[in-house]
């Protein structure tokens, strides 16, 4: 998404810079170059250290590294008439963000992905919550903060920031097409779960609905991706499940389409922090969405008032086997669901709805 942005504002005729790692999301020892240009934009890669995403220590200290290298990187770059967009992707990188721009004049806006340190002491992680203040401070700092959602934006506003909502999207190239033969799934009803199978993520719910259907060979588990929790999936799911890689953004319109649903998950005590974009590629590939997360949350009320799948509650895996048991006796139905999510997502989630804004709000 980030790459959309840039690309879009470049050809509108702005100067773009980006500053970003040079490692790659999954694969730490990626060796891509420090400058390059692409699209009209000017990509600067900063030097961290390269642990990866598996070790935590070593990831805390990649990205320690690489918010000394950014504050440096927009030291250098960040001045008076510039606008710094910030993501939440090292948590806290608003702080290094706000302290350079109030260095240089610059104007800061933040791109709130997600709201630390609250994730992390919902996720049980201890004495994460010092650093609100300072985070606070980032927020109220900056001249916009563009939240995921209505409720994350009230949270923001909580603490005293601007905020305005901006949801995500989905590749602009995404469409639904037919099931390739290649994923070998023969004629089942697939239910898909594809990205990170996070620690934000709820799969005991899942994983028991998989043993309550482990004897219907017409159903099957498609899970594709990575992430803290693939372990534990994959030693719980049973024979009808199948499991790949990320897949190349060329691909991903058929990696999506082979499933004839997806499942959407959320840790109730992350809800108005997180907002899953998983689900907007559901919505681009009309398939209809099985979500398991709070159940007065704003994706639930979404895919209820448009009725595009199901909402369960986390531990009410019998609730979601039977709502998969009920897509699976039903297509038809299935099918009318995932329409009404395709026109959802054009009309409110379409990438160039969402370009457009960001334009106006960086105005």
């Amino acid at each position: 998404m980030v790459g959309d942005l840039a690309f879009f504002l470049a050809g509108r005729g702005h100067d773009v810079v980006a500053v970003t790692s040079r490692q790659r999301y999954d694969d730490a020892g990626a060796r891509l170059p420090k400058r390059e240009r692409l699209g009209g934009v000017d990509v600067v890669r900063i030097a961290t250290t390269r642990f990866g995403r598996g070790f935590l220590p070593g990831r805390a200290l990649d990205y320690a590294t690489f918010y000394a290298s950014a504050f440096f990187a927009l030291l250098r770059r960040a001045r008076r008439g510039v606008v710094v967009v910030a993501m939440t992707d090292p948590p806290l990188l608003s702080v290094v963000a706000a302290l350079a721009c109030a260095l240089r004049g610059a104007r800061l806006i933040n791109w709130t992905q997600d709201l630390f340190p609250e994730v992390a002491t919902a996720l049980g992680l201890r004495g994460a919550g010092v650093l609100r203040p300072l985070r606070d401070w980032s927020l109220r700092r900056a001249a916009m903060n563009v939240a995921l959602g209505e409720q994350m934006a009230a949270r923001i506003r909580q603490r005293g920031a601007p905020a305005v909502v901006r949801h995500n999207w989905a590749d602009a190239a995404l469409h639904p097409v037919e099931r390739s033969p290649r994923w070998d799934l023969g004629d089942a009803f697939v239910v898909a779960y594809s990205g990170n199978l996070g620690r934000a993520h709820e799969f005991a719910t899942i994983a028991a609905a998989m043993r309550r259907l482990g004897d219907n060979d017409k159903i099957k588990f498609l899970f594709i991706g990575s992430g803290a929790q693939l372990d534990a999936v994959r030693r719980d799911a049973g024979a009808n499940a199948r499991f790949a890689p990320y897949q190349p953004r060329e691909t991903l319109s058929e990696s999506l389409s082979a499933g004839d649903a997806h499942l959407v998950s959320l840790q109730p005590s992350l809800e108005g922090l997180i907002v899953p974009s998983k689900f907007y590629g559901a919505l681009a590939v009309a398939r209809p969405v099985l979500f398991v997360g709070a159940t007065d949350g704003e994706l639930a009320r979404l895919i209820r008032e448009h009725g595009l799948g199901y909402v369960i509650a986390p531990g009410d895996d019998a609730a979601l086997a039977q709502a998969i048991e009920e897509l699976a006796a039903d297509r038809e139905r299935a099918t009318a669901m995932g329409r009404r999510g395709r026109a959802l997502y054009d009309e409110r989630f379409a990438p160039r709805i969402a370009l457009e804004e960001w334009e106006r709000i960086l105005a």
